[in-house]
């Protein structure tokens, strides 16, 4: 199990500022569905979770190389890396 203090992807981290707050990216362009959402801690992109139809957060991620996520979800503080799927 990898950790915060040696997931060599905490490197990929960034200031990021949600690019479409409002929403995933990709559902507000298609007019789909989400339930929850995810950031990009390296881009900004708004993706959709793993529970959601279209799963856009871990497409992104396997397109992109941006391994980490947080959720954007009130009162959750949380990461997650796709590569190790694990929290960090």
């Amino acid at each position: 199990m990898t950790s915060i203090r040696t997931d060599p992807h905490v490197a990929a981290i960034r200031p990021a500022a949600p690019r479409t707050p409002q929403g995933c990216e990709e559902c507000l362009r298609r007019g789909t569905p989400w339930l929850h959402l995810r950031l990009c801690l390296t881009c900004g992109h708004v993706g959709c979770c793993d529970s959601s139809p279209m799963r856009h957060a871990r497409a992104h991620a396997a397109g992109t190389g941006h391994p980490i996520v947080q959720s954007m979800e009130p009162g959750e503080n949380w990461r997650w890396c796709y590569v190790h799927q694990n929290f960090v």
